[in-house]
């Protein structure tokens, strides 16, 4: 049998066939999939060097739906760049590259998302942005996807970067915008918090958080980096993540409440096992906390249905399928 053509889809083929709703069912059936046991990630590969730069590796696989894919990027001061390579489990074929910029940020988006979905409670309606970075907008996006939003409140150390994001904000979503001069005002009372920052030390104390809160920790991904201190753990009744072995492998929040600390790594749960229980929030919790690393399975459920929809709407750049040639001696 003939190989298919390998697609090569680029960053506005992606936009033009999956919208952050669609991500966020996407990785709902992702995550469903990885909590039934059919799914696996591989733990992420990570190396620096120079003045902050990263280069990362994302592997997984959906063992009975039958793909498998590998995310790649590099980020430096100066710029980033990212592919997806999607796979055919089955048979070892690729059949897409996917230009996987905008695919991450509606995956990391879309986890907080649905994270919100199962742990916020039903009627929040009030969320707190601490962080106007690249990826704050779709943050906001995803919680707004997840409950009828009231109301934000933008929080970043910068007043001018502050403004500007709740003005564009306001462009953006039909909710009142409030541009809060403080941490303290912006979390006053609010129903769903997220922290998105490039903190290198921890600045989010858990007195910040209302009671009821559902706090998502998105930031600080690289493991000299925090965002909170230990004594937000003391509030969480429960403690929820993407991927037990990244977040154990540079978490430093959670390294050293657990290891270093009273906590304990078998307290925390993985967003698919919440996912395929069809759990949601524990009734009397006072705080739900989520921490999200990345995991492949993430990328693979939005790559997944792009590669799908792009290939329905004929879209992407075929290129002949890969043959095999001995090497020269």
């Amino acid at each position: 049998m003939a190989k298919k053509p390998l697609v090569w889809l680029t960053e506005q083929d992606v936009v033009d066939v999956v919208d952050l709703r669609q991500a966020m069912d996407a990785l709902v059936d992702g995550l469903r999939q990885d909590g039934q046991g059919s799914a696996q990630n591989l733990q992420k590969a990570l190396g620096t060097w120079g003045d902050g730069s990263s280069m990362h590796a994302l592997g997984s696989c959906f063992s009975e739906a039958g793909y498998a894919g590998f995310k790649t990027w590099v980020n430096t001061k100066r710029g980033a760049a990212a592919i997806f390579v999607l796979f055919d489990a089955n048979d070892g074929s690729m059949l897409a590259v996917l230009e996987a910029g905008a695919l991450g940020q509606l995956r990391t988006s879309g986890i907080s998302g649905v994270a919100t979905r199962y742990l916020a409670r039903p009627e929040a309606d009030t969320m707190a942005l601490i962080g106007t970075g690249r990826q704050a907008m779709m943050q906001v996006a995803a919680v707004a996807a997840a409950r009828p939003l009231k109301a934000l409140r933008v929080y970043s150390r910068t007043s001018e970067s502050r403004a500007a994001f709740a003005a564009e904000a306001r462009k953006t979503f039909d909710f009142e915008v409030v541009d809060s001069p403080s941490l303290e005002a912006a979390t006053d009372g609010a129903d769903i918090v997220t922290l998105v920052t490039r903190a290198e030390e921890p600045f989010f104390h858990g007195s910040l958080l209302a009671k009821g809160a559902h706090l998502n920790a998105v930031g600080a991904i690289l493991r000299p980096r925090a965002e909170f201190f230990a004594d937000v753990f003391e509030r969480a009744d429960k403690l929820v993540c993407d991927y037990l072995p990244n977040l154990r492998a540079a978490s430093r929040e959670f390294i050293e409440y657990c290891e270093q600390g009273p906590g304990r790594w078998d307290s925390v749960v993985s967003l698919s096992e919440i996912v395929a229980r069809d759990e949601g929030r524990p009734a009397a919790a006072d705080v739900t906390l989520f921490k999200a690393m990345g995991m492949g399975i993430s990328d693979l459920s939005v790559a997944v249905v792009a590669y799908h929809r792009a290939i329905e709407k004929g879209l992407g750049r075929k290129i002949d399928a890969q043959q095999m040639v001995a090497p020269r001696i």
